[in-house]
């Protein structure tokens, strides 16, 4: 019973951070993918903002938001908003020379460009990043939860290394996995029903 209401704070925790981050990155790969200007502001912004260490950050954020779900689910986002910002990116460059040739060539507008075009091609890059992020998701909230927190796996873990319940703890971290390979097969099925084309 301790396992289930803890596994369901830190799951929620990492469904929410990893949601929000979707929300922040996908447009901002849009906006990044179609604006020179865009990529040379805000692109070196954002590398500097991924090399700080997140661990570094916890307290910080835990100082700012106080104790309870915002601090985990705002590192949960860092953690995962660059690898998905990234992979979208990569995905949106990825189109095809000749085929955005051939779509300037019979008049279409960029937006029809980027529905037929751009944004199949990016959608296998799409989900390439989220399911890097998705494990990602649950170090975050299990580091947010180490920092400060009062439930959720992560500290279900430092409380039982505290009182020497090293079963619990192993128990904790085994639900862990699963959360992380659970979330991780979830994205590839939603993959695979999305990009019909690629089975």
């Amino acid at each position: 019973g301790e396992l289930a209401k803890n596994a369901l704070v830190t799951l929620r925790e990492t469904v929410s951070g990893f949601l929000l981050a979707l929300a922040l990155s996908v447009p901002l790969a849009v906006v990044i993918s179609f604006s020179a200007l865009a990529r040379r502001v805000l692109y070196p912004i954002l590398l500097g903002l991924q090399s700080v260490p997140k661990v570094a950050l916890a307290p910080l954020v835990t100082l700012w938001f106080g104790i309870g779900e915002w601090p985990k689910i705002v590192i949960v986002v860092l953690v995962c908003f660059f690898p998905i910002l990234v992979n979208v990116i990569a995905g949106f460059e990825a189109a095809p020379r000749a085929m955005l040739d051939l779509m300037r060539g019979m008049h279409a507008s960029p937006w029809v460009t980027f529905r037929r075009l751009r944004l199949p091609v990016a959608l296998p890059h799409l989900f390439t990043g989220c399911k890097v992020a998705i494990t990602f998701a649950v170090i975050g909230a299990v580091i947010g939860e180490f920092v400060a927190a009062q439930d959720g796996l992560g500290y279900l873990i430092l409380m039982a290394s505290a009182q020497s319940q090293t079963p619990l703890a192993f128990a904790a971290i085994l639900v862990l996995t699963f959360m992380s390979i659970g979330l991780f097969q979830a994205i590839e099925v939603l993959e695979r029903r999305i990009i019909d084309w690629r089975l």
